[in-house]
Order: C-alpha cells, then sequence, then structure tokens
C-alpha cells in the first residue's frame, strides 16, 4: 500500500503530465494556424505521450489500491514567436518534468516503495529522451536561422513522426 505523502505526489504527477498534454496541444495548434505542418504533428504526437505518461500513473495508482485524484489543469501558453522559442520552452519544460519525476523517485527510496521506484525508472529513461530530442531541435533549428529552405526540410522532417501508444 502506498503511503498518502506518495499518492498525493503521484497524482500530483499526474496533473503535471495532463498539463504537459495540455501544453503540447496548444503548441500544435499554434503551429497549425502559422502553416507549421510539420511541427504541428511533432506537438501533437507530443500531447497524445503525454497523456499516455499521465495514464501510465493513473493505472500504476488503481493497481495499487490508491485514490486517483484529477484536478484542474492550469491555463497554458497560446503563442510563441517563432519555432525556436517553441522548442526551448519544450526543453525548459521537459528539464522542469525531470525535476519533478526525480523528485518523486527520492520520494519512493525514502518511503522505500520499491514498486514504485521501478515504475518511475521508465520516466527517468524518458526524461533523458524527451530532453534530448528537445536540444537536437534547437541546435537544429539555430543552425537553420533564417533559413526558409532549411525551415521547410525541417518542419518536412517533424511530419513524419508517428504515434505509438504507450498503453
Amino acid at each position: 500500500m502506498l503511503s498518502k505523502k506518495l499518492e498525493e505526489a503521484l497524482n500530483a504527477q499526474i496533473n503535471a503530465e495532463l498539463w504537459s498534454a495540455y501544453l503540447y496541444l496548444s503548441m500544435s495548434a499554434d503551429c497549425a494556424a502559422k502553416g507549421y505542418i510539420g511541427m504541428e504533428n511533432w506537438f501533437h504526437v507530443q500531447f497524445q505521450e503525454e497523456q499516455d505518461h499521465a495514464m501510465k500513473i493513473f493505472n500504476y495508482l488503481i493497481s495499487r489500491g490508491a485514490r486517483v485524484d484529477l484536478r484542474p489543469i492550469d491555463k497554458v501558453g497560446k503563442s510563441w514567436a517563432t519555432p525556436l522559442a517553441a522548442f526551448e520552452d519544450t526543453l525548459e519544460h521537459e528539464q522542469v518534468v525531470t525535476k519533478m519525476i526525480n523528485d518523486l523517485y527520492a520520494l519512493a527510496d525514502k518511503e522505500k516503495e520499491y514498486a514504485t521506484q521501478s515504475m518511475l525508472n521508465w520516466f527517468i529513461d524518458e526524461q533523458v529522451e524527451e530532453e534530448e530530442t528537445a536540444q537536437k531541435y534547437i541546435d537544429a533549428l539555430k543552425m537553420i536561422g533564417n533559413n526558409g529552405f532549411g525551415l521547410y526540410q525541417f518542419d518536412k522532417e517533424l511530419a513524419k513522426r508517428t504515434y505509438t501508444p504507450l498503453v
């Protein structure tokens, strides 16, 4: 049985994951409005993945006999000045999520909740990938600069991303 403190923290993480999904859906909409179809796709897939992350914790809580407490989702931004700004915000956001996951892991360790640590290992690995990908796109966009053809190619590449459900 999970401690109340860990149950509370995992419920807060569900909310954070759903907020992340909402953020990426907003980024997708912003890209669509600006004609960046590939980036719209990339952020939409990111939206779907974040929902899966929330469900992974949701299902874990239920499997452990804990209570799921869904909370309101805070407002997210609506517009980013450039694709670079959107991906810089993505990296910054993923770094915050990484800290949250690390804090959850530390709490699970303190509570000697080894099953939770095992589940969180997946999230730790996922966050390394999330940060690496965002940084890779930031670096690419900085190289592209104001080159319209480069931005077109970048956008075209991101259109290839597909969604693979996690849960």
